[in-house]
Parts: C-alpha cells; structure tokens; sequence
C-alpha cells in the first residue's frame, strides 16, 4: 500500500486541498467544525487496507486550504459545492460519504441535493438538529469561541471552551481540541467559520432526513464524553432515516469516533454489510 497523494483544487476562490490513497470503491471523509481532514478516522489507515479508496480533504478555511473570499461564505450551501468539487476532481460518480460533525450535516445536504451519487451514509457524532444553532445562547457560545480564537489563538479557544467542559474526559478533549486547532494554517479564516456554520441551513427539519435512501450507519458518542455532539440527535436521526443503523461506546468508555482503528472497522463492517 503506498502513501496517499495529496491534491489541490479550486472551488469558487478557495484552494481545497486534500488526500487520496487505496483502490477500490471511494469513501469521502467529511471532518468537522475546527478540525482537518487527520480528524475523520484519525489517520487510520484500515479501509485503504480494506479494499476501498479513501479521499480525505481540508474544508475552507481549515487545514491547509484557504479562506473563503468572503468571511460569511462558509455556509453548508458553500461547503456542498466544494464537496460536488472534490468528486469532480477525484473522478468520482457515486461514493459513500463519511462524515464528522459539520462533515455530518454537509453529506446529508448532499444527499438531498443529489442522492444519486451518494452510496452510503455515516454520521458520525452529528450535532445538526433539523434546524441552524440560532438562539441567543447559542450564538453567544460560539461567538465567545471565535472571538477567543481571534484575540487569543488557540490559548484563546481553550480558555473560553475550558469552562464549558467536564466529567470524565475533560482532559482528553481539551488536549484533543488543542492538538487539531495547531494544525490549520489560518486561525482567523476558523475564527469566522466558527461565526458562520453554527448559524447556517443543512436542511430543514429532521423530517427531511425521511427522504435519505442511501443506507446509514450513525456513530454516536454518549453525553458525559461529548456534550457537544448530544446522544439524543443521533437518536433522533436513527428513528427519521429509513435505512439505519445506530452504535455507540458503553458507558465508561472514550466515544468510538476518538477511536480511530475502531470507528474505521465499523466503517467497514457496515459497508460489507450492504447488498
């Protein structure tokens, strides 16, 4: 198996830049808000493994790609056009996507938008509702993070996100965030991601996901570990998607989507699965 090859392309005035690596059918690895593409399986490298090819990229604004033109232009609308980009590019028809968080609720958009190139589905620790992060609280919440990053860097972020993190696994998320906040090369153009994503539109209502066919795995995470990504949204996507399957860690244990040999054997398990 040889290393995979990184590419770069353009997308309506953003360079994405990206990885690819293994042969066979493709997966699409969405990561999430803050993050880079390391942080959707963790560098495993078990599906490349597995027979299948992987294709990993940096979402605008994160990582090693660049900033929006525009400081509002980091919409799920905007981050669906880089997604169809990057299946241009890599030649793909049809592929399964994976998905983190933000990644999450950009392959159920589109999904929507274009179904018929869309094999499988895995929602990993989805946080997306049905409806945008609007409220008063939870615009302050993500403002307080971004201005921290803005004025702080990545002491900033922790300092403002430290207090709204407990139990049991603290530590390891504080060190979990810092570790991929250090990766990008611009904290400002994350800074206004953080201002935009929460506030923006994948899809509305959760009643929207009774029209998804593509088979689904959901990885969920429990809320003592990750209550940022709550155990009751993944729930509700099990009961609205018709074709899907639910995991999650037992109790104790650090959520499977930390995991990356794991979360990628599961991966694989569901997509053998499939007809």
């Amino acid at each position: 198996m040889t290393d995979p090859a990184t590419f770069e392309l353009e997308a309506r005035g953003v360079r994405i830049a990206g990885e690819a690596g293994g042969d066979g059918p493709p997966i699409v690895l969405l990561h999430g808000l803050t993050a880079t593409r390391r942080y959707v399986v963790m560098g495993s490298r078990f599906l490349e493994r597995a027979g299948y090819r992987l294709i990993s990229y940096d979402a605008r604004g994160h990582g090693q790609s660049s900033p929006a033109p525009d400081p509002s232009a980091y919409e799920y609308a905007d981050m669906v056009a880089d997604l169809e980009a990057v299946l241009e590019h890599a030649g793909v028809e049809r592929a399964v996507l994976a998905g983190s968080s933000m990644g999450a609720a950009t392959a159920i958009a589109f999904c929507l938008a274009q179904p018929e190139r869309v094999a499988t589905l895995v929602q990993i620790t989805p946080a997306y509702g049905g409806h945008p992060h609007d409220s008063p609280e939870d615009l302050e919440y993500w403002t307080a993070l971004s201005d921290g990053l803005e004025r702080g860097g990545v002491e900033g972020l922790l300092e403002a996100y430290r207090p709204l993190v407990g139990g049991p696994f603290a530590d390891r998320l504080l060190a979990f965030t810092r570790q991929r906040l250090e990766r990008h090369a611009d904290l400002g153009a994350v800074a206004d991601a953080l201002r935009v994503v929460p506030g923006s539109r994948a899809f509305d209502g959760l009643e929207a996901l009774e029209r998804v066919e593509a088979p689904t795995l959901i990885v969920a995470s429990r809320d003592e570990a990750d209550p940022g990504h709550p155990l009751a949204v993944a729930r509700a996507f099990a009961e609205r998607l018709p074709d899907a399957e639910l995991i999650v860690e037992e109790e104790g244990q650090s959520p499977i989507a930390w995991r990356g040999a794991k979360l990628s054997r599961a991966i694989a398990r569901f997509l053998d699965a499939q007809p």
